[in-house]
């Protein structure tokens, strides 16, 4: 991994928290974690999301989006950020992703100020939290202490919701996760951060059943 690796409701904090707690407690995060031996990491990773956000405000969504990404594939281990040929990156529900240079420039001032010390995945879940606060939304203390990992597979990011999936479909891929019906609604409710492309909702707009069901012409 390279080293340089609007009004918003309880919805987006329930997503941050379950993303964060849910998807990585067995990694022994805690908040606080880097209060002995880097201090100033969430101050740092603040003023750098608030840099950006300042002159790009749609940057919010974009790291929030990643870290949800991140998160559902194998817990949340920044592999979504590893460089190369067939990783995460290069997955299709992920090549829309953005925010990499958040996230690379966070990295970069921590590492002047406590090198080989922060995770990126930490990085991470802070910026994304961060981005819920800037885009008018509450705030949450966040656990620490996340491990970055090593591998990054496109083809493991097959198991990420989509956007034609069906509810079944859906339940099943949150379910295998340990995650139920109610926390499919709040995650997959926090995309409504943001704007979104029309190509990922126009087929539900014509041709609609009162089944629930719609055919695309």
């Amino acid at each position: 991994m390279d080293v340089s690796c609007f009004s918003q409701n309880v919805l987006l904090v329930t997503l941050l928290l379950a993303i964060a707690v849910s998807l990585v407690e067995s990694q022994g995060t805690r908040v606080g974690f880097y209060s002995t031996s880097c201090p100033r990491v969430e101050s740092i990773v603040r003023s750098t999301v608030q840099s950006h956000f300042g002159s790009d405000p749609t940057i919010a969504p974009g790291l929030l989006r990643m870290h949800f990404h991140d998160c559902f594939v194998h817990g949340c281990d920044a592999s979504i950020l590893i460089d190369g040929p067939g990783t995460e990156k290069t997955a299709p529900p992920n090549l829309l992703l953005r925010g990499y240079e958040v996230i690379d420039d966070a990295k970069t001032q921590l590492e002047a100020a406590c090198p080989g010390v922060v995770s990126c995945a930490d990085i991470l879940a802070l910026a994304a939290r961060d981005s819920v606060v800037l885009s008018s939304g509450a705030s949450w203390a966040v656990p620490t202490g996340r491990r970055d990992g090593t591998v990054s597979q496109a083809s493991d990011a097959a198991n990420l919701p989509g956007f034609r999936d069906s509810v079944d479909v859906q339940k099943q891929k949150f379910a295998a996760k340990g995650l139920n019906t109610q926390d499919l609604v709040t995650l997959v409710g926090g995309h409504t951060i943001g704007t979104t492309a029309c190509q990922f909702f126009r087929y539900r707009l014509y041709n609609f059943t009162t089944t629930g069901n719609s055919k695309e012409n």
